[in-house]
């Protein structure tokens, strides 16, 4: 789909001919191909619904357009992603989902309706969601997770020379091998390229745990209490305890956008709660 700064994001669907449909965001640096994302699209179709699965800027394979890529906290373009969905006509019912960036993301875009939601949209589902993206960042910084940090860093610097040659004031790559930390890489790149003053205005406007108490669509938030990547800060149990919206769960094992349970379907536990949770709103 074309967007209104010409730019484009690639959707897949997987349809099943019904009239509802679960809109599913990845994580960072993933895709609509991720085995999470594939997972969960399989146990939508199986339990009736279509699913769509949006790729952010710049990752479906194709470099966009704009100078701009995209971060945690864009609910911009999920919201275009969502008006195109009700421009087809054929949907009574949206829920949408999210994993990791992509459940940060949807959390804060269900926050933001506050006590207006559309009514044909049922509910939110996410996993594995740096609630609180300051702490997160410095639990991400642990020698622990030193070896995810280099896959993510080296990722992302492919997408930056992609960029620079797309736009010289983007800044360049020189000395990237210093950045150690998604800090220092948001300082230096996402703030900046995103209209943010930095990495912690960034952080402080764009981590959905502030706008958890202002959800007005059940929402299921479940994240592991094993995940290398979350900080406590990550845990929002008082939000959850305080709201007849958001139901926190934490089990305690799942790993980040894991949740593997042994079945003959091949069905993931997050996949199997998340068909139970839309079940539920019928």
């Amino acid at each position: 789909m074309t967007t209104p700064d010409d730019d484009f994001l690639d959707l897949d669907w997987s349809r099943v001919g019904a009239e509802r449909v679960v809109v599913i965001a990845h994580g960072l640096e993933g895709s609509s191909n991720r085995a999470y994302i594939l997972g969960l699209v399989r146990a939508c179709n199986r339990a009736g619904w279509d699913a769509l699965a949006w790729n952010f800027r710049a990752c479906s394979g194709e470099m966009n357009r704009q100078r701009r890529l995209y971060h945690s906290g864009d609910t911009g373009d999920l919201r275009l992603v969502l008006a195109h969905v009700r421009a087809l006509g054929r949907y009574r019912q949206l829920a949408i989902a999210g994993f990791s960036l992509g459940g940060n993301l949807t959390l804060k875009y269900l926050g933001e309706l506050g006590g207006s939601p559309p009514l044909d949209l049922v509910a939110g589902v996410v996993f594995s969601v740096p609630c609180d993206l300051a702490a997160s960042s410095i639990r991400m910084a642990a020698p622990e997770n030193a070896f995810y940090m280099r896959r993510f860093l080296r990722d992302l610097r492919g997408k930056i020379r992609g960029k620079r040659a797309q736009f010289d004031d983007v800044p360049d790559d020189t000395g990237f091998e210093a950045i150690r930390t998604f800090t220092e890489f948001d300082e230096r790149y996402t703030a900046p390229m995103h209209g943010f003053l930095g990495a912690m205005d960034y952080y402080t406007r764009s981590s959905s745990r502030q706008f958890l108490p202002w959800i007005r669509v059940p929402t299921l938030l479940i994240n592991a209490v094993d995940d290398p990547f979350l900080s406590p800060e990550c845990f929002p149990r008082d939000e959850a305890a305080r709201s007849r919206w958001l139901h926190f769960e934490a089990p305690q094992h799942g790993g980040h956008c894991g949740f593997v349970q042994f079945n003959h379907e091949g069905e993931y536990w997050s996949e199997r709660r998340a068909i139970e949770f839309l079940g539920t709103l019928q």
